[in-house]
């Protein structure tokens, strides 16, 4: 029997399978809001099979955006916008939903990837001044970040809860905090980019306080019966940045704050990382922390194959696994998985009859169907 394709709990939620899709920016927004290609990309991975669909990284903030076409959740338009996609999913998919809800820090302000990808100045068009804990840039070349002075904190901090609440409002069932790839989060978390002096740099304490503080935040303001986790990158991949021993001890403090999972990938911080890009090459940082913590670990990283999947999960390596490129190339990659591995899948009733014949029991249908 496929491990891969065993039920999982995340708190209350229930996922039939321990296939995730993981979030992936689409650059496709208007203004912060999901436009007409969101409700294709999101519709059709809805489709999947997959136990999870975690929208794209969402802002809270307009400033808070990767790039002007990046999702966010900050408006009653963006609320009303993502709302009619995920209404859309409901009337064809049980999948749950998840939205990740992010602040990109110092890495705000860019071109789209197929543009460039590098900072807008706070003086073009449409570019704007970044923020981030300490006036360090993450390269030399771009604008030096604003410092957050607490002020700036507590907006922040309340912009994720009122993100929070309007994810409830539009029936998301949970969410996925970004504390990873070198956003605001991880910002605070690393000490290559927080060189602040006051309680929120200096310590590791210092560091983890005002990320655990926005976790606190938006499982205060979520309701209880619907889990709220957090992804990370469990290393900086540069000596004396973020590691994974750090990242054991910032588990710790979100599960003992009601973290219902951690998804654990890496880098993103620093230009200067040398990360060693291979298959599972972040599985082992599942693997320490998930030997530490109670909750759900879940795996990512060029996860690209079933028998690699099954095996992560069968080994005890993680709880879950996570796949975004590989379900981009390919968007039936659960049911490819089920027919190899001989498992079921849910697919649409529209599309029962495609189901191949030497996988006669591919899909769960009904028996009066």
């Amino acid at each position: 029997m496929s491990q891969l394709f065993q039920p999982l709990r995340l708190d209350s939620l229930e996922l039939s399978n321990r296939i995730i899709i993981a979030p992936m920016c689409q650059y496709s927004a208007e203004d912060g809001s999901a436009s007409g290609w969101h409700m294709m990309h999101l519709g059709h991975l809805a489709l999947s099979g997959a136990g999870l669909l975690v929208t794209e990284a969402t802002a809270v903030t307009p400033e808070g955006r990767i790039s002007p076409r990046d999702l966010g959740l900050y408006s009653d338009d963006n609320e009303a916008a993502l709302g009619r996609v995920v209404a859309a999913i409901r009337d064809y998919s049980p999948i749950p939903i998840a939205v990740q809800l992010a602040h990109a820090g110092r890495k705000a302000s860019t071109h789209v990837p197929w543009e460039g990808g590098k900072q807008i100045a706070p003086n073009e068009p449409t570019g704007w001044k970044t923020v981030a804990p300490s006036p360090v840039p993450y390269l030399d070349e771009y604008d030096v970040p604003t410092a957050l002075d607490g002020a700036g904190l507590d907006r922040i901090r309340d912009a994720f809860v009122k993100a929070a609440k309007r994810a409830d409002r539009i029936g998301i069932d949970g969410i996925e905090i970004h504390g990873a790839h070198g956003y605001l989060l991880h910002e605070f978390l690393s000490p290559l980019s927080n060189r602040r002096e006051d309680k929120y740099g200096g310590s590791l304490e210092n560091r983890m306080r005002f990320p655990l503080e926005v976790f606190e935040a938006v499982r205060a303001a979520f309701p209880a019966n619907k889990p709220v986790w957090i992804r990370v990158s469990a290393s900086d991949w540069v000596d004396g940045g973020w590691d994974v021993e750090s990242t054991v001890i910032f588990a710790k403090e979100l599960e003992a704050r009601g973290c219902a999972a951690v998804h654990v990938s890496s880098g993103g911080l620093s230009p200067l990382q040398k990360m060693p890009v291979e298959p599972n090459y972040q599985v082992p940082f599942a693997r320490r922390i998930k030997a530490e913590v109670k909750m759900p670990v879940i795996a990512v990283g060029l996860i690209t194959e079933a028998k690699q999947a099954e095996d992560i999960i069968a080994n005890g390596d993680a709880d879950a696994i996570a796949l975004a490129r590989a379900i981009l190339y390919d968007p039936r990659w659960p049911w490819h998985a089920a027919a190899e591995l001989g498992a079921q899948v849910v697919a649409p009733e529209q599309y029962w009859r495609s189901q191949p014949r030497n996988h006669a029991d591919l899909f769960k249908i009904p028996q009066t169907a």
